[in-house]
Parts: C-alpha cells; sequence; structure tokens
C-alpha cells in the first residue's frame, strides 16, 4: 500500500483529534492529553506535521518532524487511525514517513519515543531498524508513564 504525507490543514486537524483507540491505546487520544492537543490545534505549529492518506485517498495517519538544535537529529512523531491498527500496516507506514523524511529534512539520526507497554509499536520500530536507547519518564495524560527513546542512524 502506498502512502503519501500532505502538508497538514484544519480539516486533517479536526479529524485526528476525533480519532479513539481501544484500550489501552487510548493513551494516545489526542483530548487525553490537553497541553498536547493545544499545541497540535495550534495552525503556528503545523509546518512540520504531515496528515498521511493511502492510496484510496483515505487519511490514515500523521507525522511530525522535529529538527535537533544541531540539524543532525530529526525527532518524529507519529500516529494511525485506530482502524489502522494492529493489521500488519505498520511497517510500510512508518517506511513512507522515514523516506519522506530523508528526502525532506536529510537527518543523521532518526529519533523516537514510545511508551513501553506498546510492545506493538516497538516491534515494527525494531524491524526497521531503530535501536533500543533508554527508557524513561515523561509526565503527560495527567499522569508520569515510562518511555522508550529509540534511533537509527542510517539512511533508509
Amino acid at each position: 500500500m502506498e502512502y503519501e504525507l500532505s502538508q497538514l490543514a484544519a480539516d486533517d486537524v479536526d479529524a485526528i483529534v476525533s480519532w479513539h483507540y481501544d484500550p489501552p491505546y487510548d493513551f494516545y487520544d489526542m483530548e487525553s492529553d490537553p497541553e498536547d492537543l493545544a499545541l497540535f490545534t495550534n495552525p503556528e505549529n503545523w509546518d512540520d506535521k504531515y496528515a498521511v492518506f493511502d492510496s484510496a485517498g483515505e487519511r490514515v495517519g500523521f507525522f511530525s518532524f522535529d529538527v535537533g538544535d544541531d540539524g543532525d537529529i530529526l525527532e518524529i512523531g507519529l500516529g494511525m487511525h485506530p482502524a489502522s491498527t494492529g493489521k500488519g500496516r505498520g511497517k510500510a507506514f512508518v517506511e513512507a514517513g522515514m523516506e519522506f523524511a530523508a528526502e525532506t529534512y536529510d537527518p543523521e539520526i532518526y529519533s523516537l519515543a514510545v511508551a513501553t507497554f506498546n510492545e506493538r509499536a516497538i516491534s515494527v520500530y525494531e524491524d526497521i531498524g531503530f535501536e533500543r536507547q533508554e527508557t524513561f519518564m515523561q509526565k503527560t495524560n495527567g499522569g508520569e508513564y515510562e518511555f522508550l527513546r529509540m534511533t537509527l542512524s542510517r539512511p533508509l
């Protein structure tokens, strides 16, 4: 399945913030963290955020990219539509985002953080070549949760 990334627009944001996941993945519902929701819905923050569409033109996810201060590390954020998760589509989805990132940002290192309970996503990232770096605690969603930092330092 092919994926296409396009600059995030208001209708994309409206759709994405309405997505609701089944437990335990409801942790990723945008409404779960008011601060993250405010950042995501603010048009001033959309420059490096992209909606993802499948070959049928359906909105199936999003990516955000943040270039580190030194320009060598690209922090990746992403989300898939709840109906697309758990169906074996994750690897192609992440690879499409990484290919876009390689062409657009040309980073030395790709980095992402994932909640440690999300073994499904961790497996996808490792299958692509990401390596586990460290775990850390992060305040979000009204609590403090353990996350895993993963990096990939080779081009795709």
